[in-house]
């Protein structure tokens, strides 16, 4: 057992496994290091700041459920983005994914929560808010695959579009009756059934069922991208589009696919949110979990399974800089600058390890034999090529 495959690798670390997985630590600590010169240009201690932000994310049981909590959704984006990723897609529409999966998913429960029994609700209500994700990625995904419209453009324009249609019907079709009543006309819908909310796994807290289905979505996208055909295609495509199309793989079905998949697990991210957390949609719900949910995948190595340890470390960061913005009272463009730090530090450390990766191969390449009458140089080119 232990010489089994782990992360699609050998059980055994060697010294380029842990540079691969030791660099986006370091990353993170030089984002942090940044971070507390940014705080001393502020007038704030950052040993007090940091402090602070261990304590709201791990200092008790409720600071730790919060983390999950706040975790969990990001765990469900970014294994979507690991997947569009892995087939050669960029996908930077998770957030207009995750709306569109949630509003979805509250328009369902909304529409027939009275009518179905618990817990078929639940499970449907889910079901839809992955529907809905999907669809919102299969539009991209079918512009890529058949006019090579660039997915990035798309996926972006699609995010925008997502927000706009989101304020649309919070403040019409899906507005709270009971707020029109009341002639305050808050953007928000009414409350979901409570046989469509996700079970609580430690009340009063947040911490809902919804973990264990983020776990359970790992561990299946890993199986499936690792030890399923369906999945090697996916990867075949995202390695080289022309040699899975000189395989007879269809490329146009597999990148359209992997936004598919990618967009339905966002959405379900939205669907578990909403289901577990909020029980209606509102203004400014779940803002900033797509683009975060893009870095978690990053630091986890765009694996699902690596993507558990990086989801937990983002939420703690996330609700750990909350704290220290309420306490410390340093602005708020501060958590998000802390934010954007780690963002910089650790894609440009995933770029640091894909080139030491690059030269590391080049250089185990065996050498190329001298031939008569030709320089050893010559030579060398004529194999690399």
């Amino acid at each position: 057992m232990m010489t089994r495959r782990l992360f699609g690798q050998r059980a055994r670390l060697s010294a380029a496994d842990l540079v691969v997985w030791i660099v986006p630590l370091v990353a993170v600590l030089l984002a942090l290091a940044v971070g507390a010169l940014l705080l001393l240009a502020l007038g704030a201690n950052p040993i007090e700041a940091y402090s602070v932000m261990l304590d709201g994310a791990f200092g008790d049981q409720a600071a730790l459920f919060r983390t999950l909590t706040r975790a969990t959704p990001l765990l469900l984006i970014a294994i979507g983005i690991c997947i569009a990723f892995r087939g050669g897609v960029i996908n930077i529409g998770a957030e207009g994914q995750l709306f569109v999966g949630a509003v979805s998913a509250t328009a369902f429960s909304l529409a027939a929560g009275p009518t179905i029994p618990a817990p078929w609700i639940a499970i449907l209500t889910l079901l839809v808010g992955f529907l809905g994700g999907a669809a919102w990625g299969a539009i991209p995904g079918i512009l890529k695959a058949r006019f090579d419209v660039n997915e990035i453009l798309t996926t972006v324009m699609m995010n925008q579009i997502a927000i706009q249609l989101l304020l649309f019907l919070l403040s019409g079709p899906m507005i709270d009756p009971e707020q029109i009543r009341q002639g305050t006309r808050i953007s928000q819908s009414a409350q979901l059934p409570e046989s469509s909310w996700l079970p609580r796994l430690a009340p009063p807290s947040q911490l809902h069922l919804g973990l264990f289905i983020g776990l359970a979505a790992a561990i299946v996208i890993y199986v499936l991208l690792w030890r399923t055909t369906l999945g090697y295609r996916i990867r075949a495509v995202g390695l080289s589009k022309d040699a899975a199309r000189y395989a007879g793989i269809s490329v146009p079905r597999y990148l359209t696919l992997a936004l598919i998949l990618s967009g339905g697990l966002a959405g379900l991210a939205g669907s578990v949110e909403v289901t577990g957390v909020t029980h209606r949609m509102v203004e400014g719900f779940a803002v900033g979990y797509g683009f975060s949910g893009i870095v978690v995948a990053l630091f986890g190595r765009l694996h699902p399974l690596g993507a558990i340890p990086s989801a937990f470390l983002f939420g703690a960061l996330l609700v750990g800089a909350e704290k220290m913005q309420r306490t410390i009272q340093v602005p708020s463009a501060t958590v998000i600058a802390l934010q954007g730090l780690v963002v910089i530090f650790v894609v440009s450390s995933e770029l640091l390890v894909r080139r030491w990766t690059a030269r590391r191969q080049a250089r185990a390449l065996p050498s190329a034999p001298v031939l008569p009458g030709v320089p050893a140089s010559a030579s060398h080119q004529e194999v690399s090529a």
